[in-house]
């Protein structure tokens, strides 16, 4: 049975960090091109981060220089290393696989002071 399991959102100030985790199950992390994908309130699905199976990063421009995606294939999970954030980082934060077949519930990160 497939899950992603989103955890590590909450409450943070202007100018801070979080770290946000998907631990799957179900298929293996580093076969697949794996995204972050968010959405704002009252915003649509924003892309945010993917990392390929050969370990290739990419970050859409409104988190480039602030944002690093990783995985750790022992613990089949990934993460995404949120610094610097800012107010309009806030919002639902998915893990998906390609963005097409599996997807986490998400995990919530709200940048406020």
């Amino acid at each position: 049975q497939v899950q992603l399991v989103e955890s590590g959102g909450g409450l943070v100030q202007p100018g801070g960090s979080l770290r946000v985790s998907c631990a799957v199950s179900g298929f293996t992390v580093s076969n697949y091109y794996m995204l972050w994908v968010r959405q704002g309130p009252g915003k649509g699905l924003e892309w945010v981060s993917g990392i390929s199976h050969s370990g290739s990063t990419f970050y859409g421009d409104a988190v480039k220089g602030r944002f690093t995606i990783s995985r750790d294939n022992a613990k089949n999970t990934l993460y995404l290393q949120m610094n610097s954030l800012k107010p309009e980082d806030t919002a639902l934060y998915y893990c998906t696989r390609g963005g097409i077949d599996y997807w986490g519930q998400g995990t919530q990160v709200a940048v406020s002071s």
